[in-house]
């Protein structure tokens, strides 16, 4: 009797729970997209600061040292949001995110140098509309994506591999193919986030802060996946230089 009584329970509980999800979830979804045009807009005025900065130019760009260094900082920031979010609080990692969005724009400054305004804005709006129709499949799909994962994670590596090769052989069919398969690989994960995101918010135990970070994380995914997204279609695009 006490088993069935604590089943009821148990079933009870659960359904308030989905219920409860599942009001809240249009607005934790909502989140996940605003703190992400937010760290947008970060990193697009400081990258448009200094790409037009030439005081900063010179310091960033003449030299690899102060790219490799932010990016290092870059990867770093990334690692301590993943590994650290259940103990660091919203607030905390909000900042944290915030921080990465500027220096992902210094990083990205040298765009605003090498390319007219016009080719930017195409790229950028070509960009947004492949984005938000993965980001649309990746969340109202029926399929299960994550058998992308693996195949998706294994071009990024060779992706990866193949750009620094090519560092050395300078090769512009070489790189050609690379930003294609670059566009290619950030299609697919830009749906394949989506749907993961959609599914931790949905298996959150509740609306509180831990949801929220979930959303926070799947914010600064989907920021990646435009930032890359935009650079290799940038790179195959960008031909009308200053």
């Amino acid at each position: 009797m006490n088993m069935n009584f604590n089943d009821f329970t148990n079933a009870a509980s659960n359904q308030e729970r989905d219920l409860e999800m599942s009001r809240v979830f249009p607005s934790l979804m909502r989140k996940v997209y605003v703190w992400m045009t937010m760290a947008l807009a970060i990193t697009g005025v400081i990258a448009y600061g200094a790409g037009n900065s030439p005081a900063l130019i010179q310091m960033l760009y003449m030299g690899r040292g102060p790219l490799f260094i932010a990016g290092l900082i870059e990867v770093g920031i990334v690692w301590y949001l993943s590994s650290r979010i259940q103990k660091l609080s919203l607030v905390s990692a909000t900042m944290w995110f915030i921080a990465f969005a500027a220096i992902n724009g210094l990083t990205l400054g040298w765009i605003f140098a090498a390319f007219s305004t016009a080719v930017i804005a195409k790229t950028f709006f070509i960009t947004a509309g492949t984005f938000g129709a993965m980001a649309l499949i990746g969340a109202t799909t029926k399929k299960d994506l994550t058998k992308m994962r693996g195949i998706l994670f294994m071009a990024l590596i060779g992706l990866i591999i193949a750009g620094l090769v090519n560092i050395f052989l300078r090769s512009e069919m070489f790189d050609f193919i690379i930003s294609c398969v670059g566009v290619l690989i950030f299609t697919g994960l830009t749906a394949w986030d989506a749907q993961v995101i959609k599914r931790n918010l949905l298996m959150a135990p509740d609306a509180g802060e831990a949801a929220q970070k979930i959303a926070l994380l799947g914010s600064l995914s989907l920021y990646l996946d435009f930032i890359n997204l935009f650079i290799y279609l940038l790179r195959l695009l960008g031909n009308n230089r200053n």
